[in-house]
């Protein structure tokens, strides 16, 4: 940028301000940031007004004053080289300055969050087959994903920090575009806080047998309220346990086939099948999967053989589908783990609560819950995309809500 080009960008930006343009605050910031205005031949006069300008604009929100009391500090070293060099004027810029720092630090100490001393850190223990994947390389993964799909750009960023006066209909302006999913902190962190799980394969689910992924397939007859699992031998479908053949046809639409494709993260183990050397090795583990799965009415339920140990007492476990799920097609069921389930052996329960780190705590596996959205009929999950996430929450016991009105009352 030359200094005539500098200077007549100022001048544009100087007009923006005067027509109170909600553009002018991000455009203003970012010239600032990314520009040497001494270099650019600015006045000290020039760059004072662009920087008083653009300090004012900041939305009134304590977080964004961090770069408005850098402006103003600015504003004050240059001060004493303009012509506008008055002792009322730096009294002022003074007084903005300090009530600026007053307000930063009573929001930061408000945003501190002081831990009580007898707080005991809970700790979730996970038994699993690869833990090395699922507790490490999958949350890497699982991170990069969500990072890569939700980062904003350096404009957007930049215009987070100004609300703007009333705001026009300007949909193609994008220097005024600040409304994305990662600008939400809650919407980021229900993506980048729990633990993820994903899977080092593709998981494609249809409703139709076409176009199978390699690894296999598993037919399942899933409607509301009831399901069963099939085969598919010489032209027909029978029941997957006893071989009967069923009077169903392959276009019925309460048919769900599963198919998996061999493994495909470069950081999964490809370890040999135990039962069967035969098979490949980057299929050993995807088949192992596709065998256990299962289904709950419409709802294929893919056990990937993760224990997790908590106390009950204290937490649950939320276990929910991704929020993105939607975009492949597909709808995660959610539970609230809160204690070891009834329904089993009692002498697996034994077995389980053998060792002295197991004394008070509950188990639970975790299982991935997907049933195809209405009107969608093949969905396919890629290696690496986050599939279902854990939320450890406080047990009900733990907590309760109260009405606001009942406190002075009752304190």
């Amino acid at each position: 940028m030359t200094r005539e080009d500098a200077r007549a960008y100022l001048n544009y930006l100087l007009t923006l301000n005067l027509r109170q343009e909600e553009a002018f605050g991000p455009l203003a910031l970012a010239f600032v940031k990314e520009n040497d205005l001494v270099q650019l031949g600015l006045l000290p006069e020039e760059q004072f007004n662009l920087l008083m300008a653009t300090a004012t604009v900041f939305s009134a929100e304590p977080k964004r004053y961090t770069m408005k009391l850098e402006l103003l500090q600015k504003a004050r070293q240059l001060l004493p080289d303009t012509r506008y060099n008055d002792p009322e004027l730096g009294q002022d810029l003074e007084h903005l300055i300090k009530k600026t720092q007053s307000d930063l630090q009573r929001y930061n100490e408000a945003m501190k969050v002081s831990r009580p001393q007898e707080l005991d850190r809970q700790s979730l223990i996970v038994e699993t087959d690869f833990p090395e994947y699922f507790l490490d390389i999958a949350q890497k993964r699982a991170s990069v994903y969500y990072q890569e799909k939700y980062r904003l750009t350096k404009e957007a960023k930049t215009a987070q920090h100004f609300g703007g006066a009333a705001k026009k209909f300007e949909p193609e302006n994008e220097s005024i575009h600040k409304e994305f999913p990662g600008a939400c902190a809650p919407f980021m962190n229900a993506r980048t806080n729990p633990l993820h799980l994903l899977l080092p394969f593709d998981l494609k689910i249809s409703r139709s047998p076409e176009e199978p992924l390699e690894g296999g397939i598993r037919i399942f007859y899933g409607k509301m309220g009831y399901s069963y699992p099939l085969r598919y031998e010489m032209g027909k479908l029978c029941s997957y346990h006893d071989g009967q053949v069923l009077d169903v046809d392959l276009q019925d639409p309460n048919l769900i086939f599963v198919s998996v494709s061999a493994v495909k993260d470069p950081d999964f183990p490809r370890n040999p099948s135990e039962d069967n050397p035969s098979i490949p090795p980057e299929l050993a583990y995807p088949m192992a999967i596709l065998e256990h799965t299962g289904s709950l009415g419409p709802f294929i339920q893919v056990a990937c053989n993760i224990k997790v140990w908590f106390d009950a007492a204290i937490v649950s476990l939320l276990i929910q589908g991704a929020p993105d799920l939607a975009e492949y097609g597909l709808q995660g069921g959610a539970g609230l783990m809160t204690r070891s389930y009834a329904s089993d052996k009692i002498d697996s329960y034994v077995q389980n609560l053998s060792q002295p780190w197991q004394e008070g705590l509950s188990f639970n596996f975790i299982n991935l819950h997907l049933a195809l959205n209405p009107g969608i009929d093949s969905a396919v999950l890629p290696t690496g995309t986050p599939i279902f996430s854990v939320f450890p929450v406080l047990n009900r016991q733990c907590y309760r809500f109260i009405d606001r009105r009942t406190i002075d009352q009752n304190p």
